[in-house]
C-alpha cells in the first residue's frame, strides 16, 4: 500500500500571519489525507541570528517605524536585497536539508526568508521536490523572490515588485489561507456574540485590530475612533501586554483572542492597520474593513491596493474618518466610501503575474494546488538531502565572512 505523501510547511513565529497561514494550510492538507511537518525556520537559525530577525525588527517597528518605512520602500526597488539576504543565510542551508525528511513531496513557505534558502537549494538539485510559497501579503515584495522556487501562491488583487519582476516569476492566484470558520460565522447571532464577550447589545462597535504584536498607534487609534462618536473602539492588544495594561479600564480591551470569527461578529466595522491575515479574516466574515494609520512598510503597501481595489477605506487622518465610518453605517452626511460590489471579490482568482481568466476560472484552494504538485513528484531522497561537494564549504565560509562584515563594518 501506497503511503499518503508527506509535506513539509515552513514558517516562522515572526507575528501571527506567518505561522496562522501555514497551520490553516496544514489543517486543509491533513483533510487530504497527506502527512504534514511544520518547521519554524527560526529554529535553524544561530540564537543571535534568530534575536536580530525576530526582537529588532519588533524593536524597530515600534521604536523607529520611519526607518523601517525607507528600508522596505528601498528593497522593494530592485532584487539585490534577496541576493543579499541568500549570502547571509547559505550557512543555514545544510541545516535546512537535513529538516526536510526523505519522503518529503513538496515543501511549501509562508515566510519570504525561507524561499532564500529553499529556492537555491532546488534550483541546484539538492531539493528535488516542489518548492512553493504562500504570499501572506497582498505585496510580493523582492524578499519573496528567490530563483529555484517553483511556484508562488498570492491573493486576488497582489502585486509584484519590483515591476517587471512578474515576467520570470509564477503566480498562481488562489483562495486566501483563512479559516472557514470566517465565513462561517455569518451564521454567529450578533447579540450573542457580544455577550460572549461581555460586549454592549446595542452600541456600534468598532473592532480596532494590529497583529499578534499590537503593533502601531493604537491608542490613537482607539481615542479617535471614540471622538466620531460613531462607533465606540473594542481593541485587540494580541501579546502586547504594555498596550494592554496602558488602554484597559478607558475602552473594551482584549489581550491575546483565541475566537476572533466570534468576535468579529460581534461588531459593525474592523479599523486594522497592516492589510495581512486580519484584514482577509475581516473581509471572509463580510465586516467592512477600514484602514487607518497603517503601520509603515508592508502595511502602507498593503492599504494602497486594498483601497485601490475597492476592498477597504483608507481614511488619511482623524478628519476624514467620522465621515466614513458614518457612510458605512448609513447616517446622513457621511463620505460614501468607495466599496468593492462584491465584498467577496478577493476569494476568486484574477490575474496576477502572468494573467489568467479569472472570469472563467473557480477559486483555487492553495491547499489543492500543493496536493496536485506533490502527486506529481518524487521524495526528497536522502541521497538529494545529504550531497554535499567543495563549493558548498567554500561557498559557505566565503558567506560567513561576509556576514561579519556586513555586522561590523557595512552600512548602517
Amino acid at each position: 500500500m501506497e503511503r499518503p505523501g508527506r509535506i513539509v510547511v515552513v514558517s516562522a513565529d515572526i507575528g501571527a500571519g506567518h505561522d496562522t497561514a501555514a497551520a490553516e494550510l496544514a489543517r486543509r492538507l491533513r483533510g487530504r489525507g497527506l502527512v504534514v511537518d511544520r518547521l519554524n525556520l527560526l529554529e535553524l537559525l544561530p540564537a543571535p541570528a534568530r534575536w536580530a530577525v525576530r526582537e529588532a525588527y519588533r524593536g524597530i517597528l515600534r521604536s523607529l517605524p520611519w526607518c523601517y518605512d525607507v528600508l522596505f520602500n528601498l528593497t522593494g526597488r530592485t532584487r539585490v536585497s534577496a541576493s543579499v539576504l541568500r549570502l547571509l543565510l547559505r550557512p543555514v542551508r545544510r541545516r535546512m536539508r537535513r529538516a526536510i525528511p526523505p519522503d518529503t513531496r513538496a515543501v511549501v513557505t509562508t515566510y519570504p526568508f525561507a524561499n532564500q534558502l529553499l529556492g537555491p537549494l532546488r534550483r541546484q538539485g539538492r531539493l528535488v521536490v516542489p518548492v512553493i510559497s504562500y504570499v501572506t501579503d497582498f505585496v510580493v515584495h523582492p524578499t519573496w523572490l528567490a530563483p529555484g522556487v517553483d511556484v508562488y501562491c498570492a491573493v486576488r488583487h497582489a502585486e509584484v515588485r519590483p515591476e517587471g519582476a512578474a515576467d520570470d516569476v509564477e503566480v498562481a492566484v488562489v483562495q486566501p489561507l483563512v479559516s472557514r470558520a470566517f465565513a462561517a460565522s455569518a451564521a454567529v447571532d450578533r447579540r450573542n456574540a457580544r455577550q460572549r464577550f461581555g460586549l454592549p447589545p446595542d452600541e456600534r462597535l468598532a473592532l480596532i485590530v494590529a497583529g499578534a504584536w499590537g503593533a502601531g498607534d493604537i491608542a490613537a487609534t482607539a481615542a479617535e475612533v471614540r471622538a466620531t462618536g460613531s462607533a465606540r473602539p473594542v481593541v485587540v492588544c494580541g501579546r502586547n501586554a504594555e498596550l494592554y495594561e496602558r488602554l484597559r479600564g478607558r475602552e473594551h480591551v482584549f489581550g491575546w483572542v483565541d475566537d476572533m470569527p466570534t468576535l468579529m461578529r460581534a461588531v459593525d466595522v474592523v479599523v486594522e492597520n497592516a492589510g495581512g491575515l486580519t484584514c482577509q479574516e475581516a473581509l471572509a466574515c463580510g465586516v467592512p474593513v477600514v484602514t487607518y494609520r497603517p503601520i509603515p512598510g508592508h502595511g502602507r503597501a498593503n492599504a494602497s491596493i486594498l483601497a485601490r481595489s475597492g476592498l477597504t477605506r483608507w481614511v488619511p487622518g482623524p478628519d476624514q474618518l467620522g465621515p466614513v465610518l458614518a457612510a458605512l453605517f448609513g447616517e446622513p452626511d457621511g463620505e460614501r466610501p468607495d466599496r468593492a460590489a462584491d465584498p467577496g471579490a478577493h476569494l476568486r482568482p484574477a490575474a496576477a503575474g502572468r494573467p489568467s481568466r479569472p472570469d472563467l476560472e473557480p477559486p483555487t484552494d492553495p491547499a489543492g494546488l500543493v496536493a496536485e504538485a506533490a502527486s506529481r513528484a518524487g521524495s526528497a531522497g536522502a541521497e538529494a538531502r545529504g550531497r554535499r561537494t567543495v563549493l558548498d564549504s567554500v561557498g559557505d565560509a566565503v558567506a560567513v565572512v561576509a556576514a561579519l562584515l556586513q555586522s561590523t563594518g557595512g552600512p548602517r
